[in-house]
């Protein structure tokens, strides 16, 4: 591995720090009812927000925002080892896959040097995607 950047001289200030993602949305009991029943992850509440808790001890602040715009871009990414299946039972669960130019059927988009990938957005409109790793 090469090191982009030298750390700066004396006590790394964040390094020990473990840092977290957040994101908005315009509702939060919305936003809880789509994480917590329809992809099925464990989530909690605190201070009107929303955390979800990924495997591998990673949690998301997810946190209401009156004037929210969904984001431009993808904020969570789930691995799974089959993506067919994974958008079979998304999509049986009411998930809308975005079929982009050169996506299959289900909107599973494979090749371009990247892994297949299907995104679709959450009720506040963020991009989330499944793909398959490793």
């Amino acid at each position: 591995m090469t090191r982009l950047h030298p750390r700066a001289e004396g006590t790394p200030m964040f390094k020990n720090t473990k840092a977290f993602s957040g994101f908005s949305v315009d509702d939060t009991d919305r936003a809880a009812q789509f994480y917590g029943e329809t992809l099925g992850l464990d989530l909690s509440q605190e201070n009107g927000m929303l955390i979800l808790h990924l495997a591998g001890d990673r949690d998301v602040l997810v946190y209401p925002k009156p004037n929210h715009e969904p984001s431009t871009c993808t904020l969570l990414n789930f691995p799974v080892p089959d993506i067919e299946a994974a958008v079979d039972e998304l999509a049986s669960r009411g998930v809308e896959f975005i079929h982009y130019e050169g996506a299959d059927a289900r909107g599973v988009h494979r090749g371009n040097g990247g892994p297949p990938i299907a995104w679709f957005r959450d009720p506040a409109g963020n991009f989330l995607s499944v793909l398959v790793t490793g």
